[in-house]
């Protein structure tokens, strides 16, 4: 699974899971493993041992990656979900396309 459209940047809809229902802006594109890391969604909790004796140990909580299948871009045109098209221009450039308006990404 190499191809995403989804890009960095992009403003995305969680469509199943324990986050159902939130959008968030992708942070990270991960090809190779088609997962991408969206803000504020499938968020994880570790507890980190102190470093030192005396000092008091560490929560960190992080954004954990989420498979592409699980997420839809928000086409903002709309605001709506949709599935993404791509379009060749004159020039030969590939250009994005949201299948619900039908207008560029």
């Amino acid at each position: 699974m190499n191809k995403l459209r989804i890009k960095t940047g992009d403003t995305v809809k969680v469509l199943s899971g324990k986050d159902r229902g939130k959008t968030g802006k992708v942070i990270k594109v991960m090809p190779k493993t088609g997962k991408v890391m969206v803000e504020n969604v499938n968020l994880h909790t570790r507890f980190e041992r102190a470093k030192r004796a005396g000092e008091p140990g560490k929560k960190v909580t992080f954004f954990a990656p989420v498979p592409v299948g699980k997420i839809m871009l928000v086409d903002p045109n709309s605001g709506r979900p949709s599935r993404v098209t791509f379009n060749f221009l004159e020039n030969g450039s590939k250009q994005r396309i949201a299948k619900a308006s039908g207008k560029a990404v």
